[in-house]
């Protein structure tokens, strides 16, 4: 019965490039995001609470700003060319 020679393997530790590498960019988005919420919540202290601008405008404001935009400006990534 022949034994089968089993060779170490070095793996090589790679310098990987950080989780989130956020640019210039990024936190533009981010600000972005930062300027919408104020906006929402403006919206929502406005007027009477019955009126379209705190009951209807506001809430689909700070949703795009919570759901599209903060998670945008983390997950962005320019196309390296």
């Amino acid at each position: 019965m022949k034994e089968k020679k089993t060779e170490k393997k070095t793996k090589r530790i790679v310098a990987k490039e950080p989780a989130l590498s956020l640019t210039s960019d990024n936190y533009k988005l981010m600000a972005l995001g930062v300027v919408l919420l104020v906006v929402g919540y403006f919206l929502m202290s406005i007027g009477p609470a019955d009126s379209f601008w705190s009951l209807t405008l506001s809430p689909i404001v700070l949703l795009f700003a919570y759901c599209v935009v903060f998670p945008l400006a983390l997950l962005w990534k320019k196309k390296s060319s």
